[in-house]
C-alpha cells in the first residue's frame, strides 16, 4: 500500500515577534546581547492535521493571515514546526515566492545555471533543457539582462520555468497563478495540468476560489491558524465564500 503522499500531523507555528520599537540598528544589538528584547508570542498555526494522496490535488483556502503560506513553507522544509510534524514521500518541487532565490546581480541566464545547480540538477543537464526554459518563459530578448531589472512577472515567468523543469512528485504552488499577464497564466495552468495527469500531487494556495474548484478535487480551509474544514473542493469553497461575504478577515 502507497504511502500517502503528503502527511501533516498536528502542527503547529509559533513566532517570536518584537514587540517594542528601537531607534537603530545599534541599540537593537545592543539589547539582543544584554537579553533585554521584548517579544510577544504569535502562533500562525494550530494543531493543524491532515493527507494528501498520491496524485491528489488539494487547494488551501483562507482569508489574508491565516497561515496558508506559513503551512506549505512548513511542508516545502523552509520552517521547522514548533510542534507536530510533516513528511512528504517523493521529490517536491515548492513554488513559493518565485525567484526569491535569484540573485539580482547575476543576469537570467546566470540565475538559470545557478537555481538548477541550487535544484541539483548538473550543468550538463541545464544545458540541454536551457533553450526549452527560455522558450517556455518567453525571456529570449532579456536573457543577458540581470534579474535586479525584471518586473514581478517577469520573475515569475522564469521561475516557473525553472522550478517545473523536470516532472516533481509532489508539487507545491502558493499564488503564482496570480503573476505575470493572462497568456502566462494560461500556460501555468496547462502545464499544471500536464503535471497533473501524469500523477504528480498537488497542493494549491489561491485566493481566486475558481482556480481551487478547477484545479483541485479536495480543499483545507484554514482561519487564524486553525483548520476549520477538509472535505471536496466545491462543498470547501462553496462554505468558506459564503463565510468570507459575511466576515472581515480576522474574525
Amino acid at each position: 500500500m502507497l504511502k500517502p503522499a503528503i502527511e501533516v500531523n498536528n502542527v503547529t507555528m509559533r513566532f517570536n515577534l518584537a514587540s517594542e520599537k528601537t531607534e537603530s540598528i545599534k541599540e537593537y544589538i545592543v539589547k539582543l546581547i544584554k537579553g533585554q528584547l521584548l517579544y510577544s508570542e504569535f502562533t500562525a498555526l494550530k494543531d493543524v492535521s491532515f493527507t494528501v494522496e498520491n496524485g491528489q490535488a488539494v487547494g488551501i483556502v483562507g482569508a489574508n493571515g491565516s497561515g496558508k503560506s506559513t503551512l506549505l513553507k512548513c511542508i516545502s522544509g523552509i520552517y521547522t514546526p514548533s510542534e507536530g510534524k510533516v513528511k512528504v514521500n517523493g521529490s517536491i518541487a515548492p513554488l513559493i515566492e518565485l525567484g526569491a532565490g535569484f540573485d539580482p546581480d547575476l543576469t537570467a541566464q546566470e540565475n538559470i545555471y545557478l537555481n538548477g545547480a541550487v535544484m541539483g540538477f548538473e550543468k550538463a543537464f541545464i544545458e540541454s533543457k536551457y533553450q526549452e526554459i527560455v522558450d517556455f518563459s518567453e525571456l529570449n530578448k532579456f536573457m543577458d539582462v540581470p534579474v535586479k531589472n525584471f518586473s514581478s512577472g517577469m520573475n515569475a515567468r522564469l521561475g516557473f520555468s525553472i522550478a517545473t523543469l523536470v516532472k516533481p512528485e509532489v508539487l507545491i504552488v502558493d499564488e503564482i497563478l496570480g503573476v505575470g499577464d493572462v497568456a502566462f497564466q494560461k500556460k501555468c495552468h496547462q502545464k499544471m495540468e500536464e503535471l497533473r495527469g501524469d500523477g504528480t500531487t498537488m497542493l494549491f494556495v489561491s485566493h481566486t476560489i475558481e482556480q481551487i474548484k478547477n484545479i483541485c478535487t479536495r480543499a483545507v480551509w484554514l482561519r487564524q491558524g486553525e483548520k476549520v474544514m477538509e472535505d471536496s473542493a466545491d462543498i470547501v469553497c462553496n462554505e468558506y465564500t459564503k463565510w468570507a461575504e459575511s466576515h472581515s478577515a480576522f474574525e
